[in-house]
């Protein structure tokens, strides 16, 4: 069993265990550093913290009194540690405490933390900066008020000067739009790290932040994390609760590490997304558990305005050993992605209990720059996932969602207002307990999707499945066929799927090119 340090500093460590489990071990093992032992865990990605700065460690895994496998670092230099409560913060619970917390986090220097010691502390928004380390320490609560006059606003976009450019600061759904500031926020700042077993709470309910949640009342519900055109982020270990909005939003931004977190929404909340990357690069996400009202991972790169304009897709995103659960998808990508996503790969996760498992959402008039292409999936186990794989080229979002350009299913002409869908690979999937139907892929006629590969694929269906819409476009109902619908593809290679319960191994083709069925 191979034992491997994901990440430190100079207070904290994130371990990963290989044992062959998917988010959990196969077993619980006991964690024994520089002799002592420090917890049991049964997660695959497990943080340390409470660590000394400067200090050598070694990290044994002990299955009962066996050694199974070890690991060592040092932890980071650190100057100086900057307690909230000396510069004022009461974290009594009632008290503002936002600006004596910005005063730490303004004042700390490079190679230190800002320590936030157990209490429960009352912030509007924070606003991070540089070569800073943020502890939430065991116990510790930064936890939001609500009044909408308490906040700022960003604006949605400031014109230039000189009329040839602009600055976007404030976006809603993929569009530059007025926004409340995050709880926890930042812009163009770098090398931040926010850690520790303690908890961000957005402290929303439907008695303000979600009551008429889509009505801009002085700008649209603030992120609980938003950054914007930043680099070398990382969130480790924190819980995030009860967000107005998107929970945690990286916008711009690149080398983004969030690790071990659990999202935590109830799962009736409106648009609790647990995190949305929109048009960044290089983004790791490791053992993190989403719970809660909307998409656990949606990935976007704007709508057409900034999607045309800026030309900025997410790329190169790694979703590993992930537990997805109570969500309408568990990964998303779109439908705000007139960017484009590419070179997106998803593996070792649980996805259980949500709506769709990839949830592919696109249009036309996303334009030529909407381009979907090299999406891998393997190695998931997906339990009561009502459609396990979804690709919807007629998703009727926005104003004109229902019209007939978008909706239509005659071919159109091939022009800028395109999108394009390319490769997606789907490897090594267990579905079991599903209900409505294996499969739906919809391309468009006039711009099918490349290719389409299935391998080692095994769906089962529930005792009592449901009867539901497989995807939310004109035309469709609910479907009582439990196999799967493949539309506009260029090409569909199928190798050891089987689809088990109900109708049994259905298989529906309409405008298929080429199929290649290996046994």
């Amino acid at each position: 069993m191979e034992i491997s340090t994901i990440m430190y500093t100079a207070r904290s460590a994130t371990l990963e265990i290989k044992d062959g489990g998917r988010h959990f071990t196969r077993r619980p093992y006991r964690v024994v550093a520089n002799g002592l032992e420090v917890m049991t865990t049964e997660k695959t990605v497990t943080s340390l913290f409470g660590l000394n700065p400067q200090t050598l460690y070694r990290v044994e895994i002990f299955d009962g009194k066996q050694l199974l496998g070890s690991t060592e670092f040092t932890t980071e230099h650190e100057f100086v540690t900057l307690d909230v409560t000396r510069f004022g913060a009461k974290g009594d619970g009632t008290s503002d405490d936002t600006h004596f917390i910005q005063a730490a986090i303004m004042a700390c220097p490079e190679h230190s933390r800002v320590y936030v010691p157990a209490g429960t502390y009352r912030i509007t928004s924070l606003f991070l900066k540089s070569h800073i380390r943020l502890e939430l320490a065991e116990g510790a609560e930064l936890k939001a008020f609500t009044e909408r006059e308490k906040f700022p606003v960003f604006p949605g976009m400031l014109e230039s000067y000189d009329e040839q450019d602009e600055y976007n600061l404030g976006t809603w759904e993929g569009n530059p739009l007025p926004m409340f500031t995050g709880i926890l926020c930042g812009v163009g700042v770098e090398d931040v790290v926010i850690y520790g077993p303690g908890v961000i709470n957005g402290n929303a309910s439907k008695a303000d932040w979600w009551n008429n949640p889509k009505v801009m009342r002085g700008a649209f519900r603030p992120r609980l994390f938003f950054i914007s055109h930043c680099r070398d982020i990382a969130l480790q270990g924190v819980k995030f609760r009860n967000s107005p909005s998107w929970t945690l939003h990286p916008y711009f931004s690149n080398r983004l590490r969030f690790l071990d977190l659990a999202v935590e929404n109830p799962a009736d909340s409106p648009n609790t997304d647990g995190l949305d990357p929109e048009s960044c690069r290089d983004v790791e996400i490791l053992g993190v558990r989403f719970s809660l009202g909307d998409d656990c991972i949606a990935v976007k790169s704007g709508k057409i305005y900034m999607g045309r304009k800026h030309k900025t897709p997410s790329e190169n995103i790694h979703i590993r050993q992930c537990l997805m659960e109570n969500g309408h998808g568990a990964v998303t990508l779109g439908s705000e992605m007139a960017g484009g996503v590419v070179n997106l790969t998803v593996e070792d996760c649980i996805f259980r209990h949500t709506d769709r498992g990839l949830r592919i959402k696109t249009r036309r008039g996303r334009g030529r720059d909407a381009v979907l292409d090299n999406i891998t999936f393997r190695n998931l186990t997906l339990d009561h996932v009502m459609t396990p794989l979804v690709i919807n080229a007629f998703y009727f979002c926005d104003p004109d969602g229902k019209t007939r350009y978008v909706q239509s299913r005659e071919l159109y002409p091939v022009d800028e207002r395109t999108p394009i869908i390319g490769k997606l690979a789907f490897e090594n999937m267990d579905c079991t307990n599903c209900h409505v139907a294996a499969a739906y892929f919809d391309g468009l006629p006039e711009q099918k999707i490349e290719e389409i590969t299935l391998k080692n694929i095994s769906v089962s269906y529930a005792e009592n499945p449901k009867c539901d819409v497989p995807a939310m476009s004109e035309g469709v109902e609910k479907s009582s066929r439990r196999g799967m619908f493949v539309r506009n593809v260029k090409r569909l290679v199928m190798e050891h799927v089987s689809v088990s319960g109900q109708d049994g191994e259905v298989l529906e083709t309409e405008g298929v090119d080429e199929v290649e069925v290996r046994l």
